[in-house]
């Protein structure tokens, strides 16, 4: 199994169900309405106070520019780009970083400190930062605190990495991208075509063909059934 792959089955794993909504838009509304509509979305379920707090936290910024570097470099060694899905980068996963320290404050010094570490770290074993190193530079230190059994013991390497890589994963899963790599498709209904054949023959009963054909055909689900139309 790869990185990605255990990060999916993590994911999973405690992932709570979630509820998406849509509203019925008539294709006569004009662009304000749909602009109206499009708000409500993205507003629903926060109170005023908290659109505006999040819209401060929008306005401000923490990292700086190198800072901001790291953290994409980080993310996408966490989660890079393959064949299935887009890098964390590309996901919006250091904004979302960038968004969350500023939200919960307590990732500030931990996140600042940990990044300081790591240009120290880098400078001490290949003479320069961690952002100017090659790829493969950059995978030995980290190599080195993500499986820190071998690395010293007081580090705050193996901390910092923690921390990161929870917010990374946190960032990527919840991401347009990340629900689609997971297939998550929250309060979503599904095509149900009838009990599975192995339940029936195990019960001995089978459904009638003719009322199978009128009764579970996943093309006509939302149509509503004119049994005045069927025969028995």
């Amino acid at each position: 199994m790869d990185r990605r792959e255990s990060l999916r089955t993590l994911v999973m794993g405690g992932m709570a169900s979630g509820l998406f909504l849509t509203s019925c838009v008539s294709d006569k509304k004009s662009p304000v309405e749909e602009g109206d509509i499009l708000e409500e979305r993205e507003n629903y379920g926060r109170t005023p106070e908290e659109i505006e707090r999040d819209e401060e936290l929008m306005s401000e910024t923490f990292f700086t520019k190198e800072e901001m570097a790291m953290i994409a470099n980080l993310a996408d060694i966490i989660i890079p780009e393959d064949e299935e899905s887009v890098s964390a980068t590309e996901a919006g996963v250091p904004e979302f970083i960038e968004f969350i320290v500023k939200d919960i404050p307590e990732h500030q010094l931990p996140m600042r400190g940990g990044l300081m570490w790591l240009n120290r770290e880098s400078s001490k074993q290949f003479d320069r930062s961690f952002v100017e190193v090659s790829k493969e530079n950059q995978l030995k230190i980290i190599d080195q605190i993500a499986y820190p059994q071998d690395f010293e013991k007081t580090s705050p390497g193996p901390t910092f990495f923690r921390r990161i890589k929870n917010l990374v994963v946190t960032g990527y899963f919840t991401s347009e991208p990340g629900f689609k790599y997971l297939d998550y498709r929250g309060n979503t209904p599904n095509v149900w075509d009838g009990v599975p054949e192995h339940v029936l023959k195990k019960h001995g009963m089978q459904y009638d063909l003719d009322l199978l054909k009128h009764a579970m055909d996943p093309s006509t689900r939302n149509e509503v059934m004119n049994w005045d139309d069927y025969q028995v």
